[in-house]
């Protein structure tokens, strides 16, 4: 199992790794109770199928045995809304980009970010791909700062509930 192990002044041990089914039940719980939609229960059962079925990656964020942040990596075009340009077998669709918010801009997702660029790049992907809503302006600030300039297009998605957001999708090269 691939994992990163960081020490400093601020923490006492942070741990990049892919998940566990019994970690992403335990984040999922912890979603699902924070947030009273439930479009999070739905997400949880899609989200552990496509970890068991290898048509996603999700990455987690652990320090002192807690999860503080995670982001997942679609890699199957069936499980993707406007799923063209946005992955096959050389691009990743990245999404759940999540950070508990006490542990927000300290760098943590940073380092989760680049464990899960370096294990998506020796997988044989070249490019990843998101998306963002527009008016989600300080997401795409950080996006564009990772690396996401190439604007690829836009279009809405739909939640379970039946929501529908419009989205723009970036990418970047690896």
């Amino acid at each position: 199992m691939l994992s990163l192990n960081w020490y400093g002044d601020r923490m006492k041990k942070y741990i990049c790794k892919i998940a566990t089914i019994d970690e992403m039940e335990t984040k999922w719980n912890y979603d699902i109770k924070k947030n009273k939609s439930p479009n999070w229960k739905v997400w949880k059962t899609e989200s552990i199928e496509h970890i068991i079925n290898g048509q996603s990656i999700t990455y987690s964020g652990i320090l002192n045995d807690i999860i503080i942040c995670e982001t997942t990596a679609l890699l199957d075009k069936s499980i993707v809304q406007n799923c063209d340009s946005l992955v096959d077998e050389k691009t990743a669709y990245l999404c759940a980009f999540r950070t508990i918010e006490k542990y927000q801009r300290k760098g943590y997702f940073s380092k989760l970010f680049r464990f899960m660029i370096n294990d998506l790049k020796n997988k044989g992907y070249e490019k990843v791909t998101l998306g963002v809503e527009p008016a989600e302006t300080e997401n795409l600030k950080i996006y564009k700062h990772l690396g996401f300039n190439e604007l690829i297009k836009s279009a809405q998605e739909f939640y379970p509930d039946g929501t529908v957001i419009d989205v723009d999708y970036y990418g970047m090269e690896l």
